[in-house]
């Protein structure tokens, strides 16, 4: 991974906010931008001058850790709190006189204790700068991803055979999580979910002790994390044998998804995507049962920028954070540009009866998109 052109890139954008500096709090954003994998640790970042420096602190239990997998930053085994090392480090650097720190992943009480360590150094949240670097994914990361999704893909096919009625839906989420670690997943991407029946209906239905039934839908969604990304898929069974009303519904929801990934393209508006799916089942009659956003970015997080949702109405303040967040992040977040990772899944969930959601993971290309998921989406009855 290119962790000193990341480094890069964000030094620019500090240049442009006009910052000196920026503090790195939040786990996932240290592995962008240096590759270390650990649980604790700051790392510091120093825009100032012609130069850029960048310093990663943590403690004595990532010693041997830190030294084999920081890349582009020094390493340092802070003897004090590894955020106020990283503050001393800051201050002794020439010209400095603003700190970013990442609003969204720092307490109240940090904040206000990093204060009497900052001296006349201004501290100044930042929102989205690194996430907007993130959301653009480099050619490594879409491979890796990739190879996440296929792995995914592969354990779909390997427990489908025990997907019968009267099994557990806990037991079959045990099987996916079983079977992903055997083909060489280092965890799930998210809590898996399965729910079947009328549970179906729920759109995040966690698998429970329940039996699955002689005859209904049953959803399956989760992901995969191989080599630190994510991976995300959901495909809907149907048990027994399906009435006309539900085979419709079905063929509605890969109609919306399929018109979805159609909207994929560089420079389409994230709602422009969002909106050719509901298009589709509000036409079938079934919009009002769709209750959640099309889709997200995926990459380290399970959730990235950007969101493939609604065009919000902000007030006039959220415009000016708005603003300013896509400012910060040099990217703008409603707009899809190639590299991009996102998933499109659309879903109808009719309380009392059940639901489907079908959803492909998609990479912004040049000339449009590409679908990243193999596994076929015609409906699947057992």
């Amino acid at each position: 991974m290119d962790y000193s052109g990341r480094q890069s890139r964000l030094a620019a954008l500090l240049r442009e906010q006009g910052l000196d500096s920026v503090l790195v709090t939040h786990v996932p954003n240290i592995r962008y931008l240096c590759g270390f994998t650990g649980s604790a640790g700051v790392l510091a970042i120093s825009a100032a001058g012609k130069a850029r420096k960048a310093a990663f602190f943590t403690d004595g239990r990532y010693t041997q850790q830190a030294s084999e997998e920081v890349d582009g930053a020094k390493v340092v085994i802070s003897k004090t709190a590894a955020i106020v090392g990283a503050v001393e480090w800051l201050k002794r650097q020439s010209k400095l006189k603003s700190v970013g720190v990442e609003a969204e992943h720092m307490s109240v009480a940090t904040r206000a204790s990093l204060g009497k360590y900052a001296g006349s150094i201004r501290l100044q949240p930042t929102s989205g700068l690194i996430e907007g670097l993130r959301a653009v994914k480099e050619k490594a990361e879409i491979e890796q991803i990739r190879s996440a999704v296929e792995l995914a893909s592969r354990v779909f096919e390997a427990v489908r055979t025990n997907i019968r009625p009267g099994a557990q839906e806990s037991a079959i989420a045990a099987e996916i999580e079983y079977m992903s670690r055997r083909l060489g997943a280092e965890g799930m991407s998210f809590d898996t979910l399965v729910a079947a029946g009328k549970r179906s209906a729920l759109p995040h239905g966690v698998a429970s002790q329940n039996p699955l039934p002689k005859r209904g839908f049953v959803i399956l969604d989760f992901g995969v994390i191989l080599g630190g990304y994510c991976s995300d898929m959901t495909r809907t069974v149907y048990l027994g044998q399906p009435s006309r009303a539900e085979r419709k519904m079905y063929e509605s929801v890969l109609e919306a998804q399929l018109a979805g990934i159609k909207a994929v393209t560089p420079g389409a508006k994230c709602a422009e995507v969002d909106r050719a799916t509901r298009n589709v089942l509000e036409k079938a009659g079934l919009g009002r049962y769709f209750t959640h956003s099309t889709g997200h970015g995926v990459g380290i997080e399970i959730h990235e920028m950007p969101g493939i949702r609604k065009a919000a109405k902000p007030t006039k303040g959220k415009k000016r954070m708005a603003a300013r967040a896509r400012k910060s992040a040099g990217a703008q977040f409603d707009t899809l540009v190639p590299g991009m990772v996102i998933t499109i899944e659309p879903g109808v969930y009719i309380p009392g009866e059940g639901g489907v959601r079908i959803e492909d993971m998609v990479v912004v290309t040049e000339t449009g998109c590409e679908v990243l998921t193999p596994t076929p989406k015609e409906m699947i009855v057992i």
